[in-house]
């Protein structure tokens, strides 16, 4: 027991330091604009077993496991459900389904060639976008505003929302009639817990209002009860544990009583302070290099096929509705995916359909897109803001 302390202590210690001298790294390469999580994976790697052994993964697998449900659950919290009812999420969920049908053939074209055995979850991971990965690089870069932002939004959260989803029904633990109705149970649980502030009344409410910012900070405390509340459900039920982060976040937008931009401070606070560079230095601690470095052509197979799936059908899809350089910029935000690419992966190597090598090669190819993808987004965003002054002066733009 004491073993096991010391180690996640010095383990989380190490971790600590990472996410610390994250931000020192961004600050120094400030001219290659490289995103404060890459530099988080690849501080994981480097202390991770297969570099320098300096920390171990499993050792703190609760707080990575806390600091993705912060990620989802901020993800949630940013999505603005109207967005569906207009074109933004029309064309999102439309975007979406093209992006099944085609990952569906690619990856059935890949089975029958022996280079895949899990079909589902390797087709599913191909459909992903990482919302909650990219919410902190957009938020930096000021990209979650103007017209773009809409389309963004809408795209992040139907590729990271719907495969969750999918997961549930098709690679839950209860089968796919119990993981349909696992998914209703748990949805009507969120739903229900929007109403939960119109039970404090009276003195009940004067004492949540009054300690909201003082040190009992109950907001916030309520906040957390209402995400680690939902990821127990969930995880009862069989379903990811992403899936009651993600619902938590949609039911904390209605949810939430009180100052609301304090408790956004405070959540980002806690969530982006500590919790989740914890589960971004993690998923770097645990990639599997060896098994990358023995097959780098998987790797390099599937971050092509995550650009083209998942990418490519934007350039299409939005073309009435963005500009080229938009509808580029979205298609490398919309191939963005990580977290949801580690969650399949683990489902494939516990029930055994997934090779290892997959396994390794689907994550490396995440890492590899969150290091790439949002780079390439933020550099079109930058040259489309340099030429809208030249625009709106009557000029051609550079």
């Amino acid at each position: 027991m004491a073993d096991d302390l010391s180690l996640g202590l010095s383990s989380l210690f190490v971790v600590a330091v990472v996410a610390a001298l994250a931000p020192v790294a961004v600050g120094l390469f400030a001219r290659l604009r490289v995103p404060q999580v890459v530099f988080l994976i690849v501080g994981g790697v480097v202390i991770g077993p297969d570099v320098l052994g300096l920390a171990d993964p499993a050792s703190i697998g609760l707080l990575s496991n806390v600091g993705l449900g912060f990620l989802f659950l901020l993800a949630g919290y940013e999505l603005e459900l109207h967005l569906f009812r207009e074109r933004p999420g029309v064309l999102a969920l439309a975007g979406w389904f093209v992006t099944v049908a085609l990952a569906c053939g690619v990856v059935g074209l890949l089975a029958a060639g022996g280079l895949v055995h899990a079909f589902v979850p390797v087709a599913l991971g191909l459909t992903t976008t990482a919302l909650g990965t990219l919410l902190p690089i957009l938020r930096d870069n000021d990209m979650l505003g103007g017209r773009l932002g809409p389309y963004v939004l809408a795209t992040g959260a139907v590729g990271e929302f719907l495969p969750v989803v999918a997961i549930a029904i098709f690679l839950g633990a209860n089968g796919k009639f119990l993981g349909l109705i696992s998914l209703l149970a748990v949805g009507v649980l969120a739903l229900a817990l929007t109403l939960a502030p119109r039970l404090a009344r009276g003195r009940i409410r004067q004492i949540l209002d009054e300690g909201e910012h003082a040190t009992a900070q109950t907001t916030l405390r309520w906040t957390l009860v209402l995400l680690l509340l939902l990821l127990v459900v969930a995880d009862r039920f069989g379903l990811d544990v992403v899936l009651g982060a993600f619902l938590a976040g949609v039911v904390l937008r209605r949810w939430a009583p009180g100052d609301v931009h304090a408790l956004e401070e405070k959540l980002d606070a806690v969530g982006y302070g500590f919790f989740i560079p914890v589960f971004f230095v993690a998923s770097g601690m645990a990639l599997d290099l060896d098994s990358i470095i023995s097959a780098p052509g998987r790797l390099a197979m599937f971050f092509v096929l995550l650009l083209v799936i998942r990418g490519l059908p934007t350039l299409l899809l939005y073309r009435t509705a963005l500009t080229f350089s938009e509808r580029v910029e979205l298609g490398f935000l919309a191939a963005t995916a990580l977290p949801l690419l580690v969650a399949l992966s683990e489902i494939g190597l516990a029930n055994g359909s997934m090779l290892p090598e997959n396994a390794a090669a689907l994550v490396g190819a995440g890492v590899l897109s969150v290091l790439a993808f949002p780079a390439a987004a933020v550099a079109i965003d930058r040259r489309r803001a340099r030429s809208r002054p030249a625009v709106d002066a009557g000029a051609d733009p550079p």
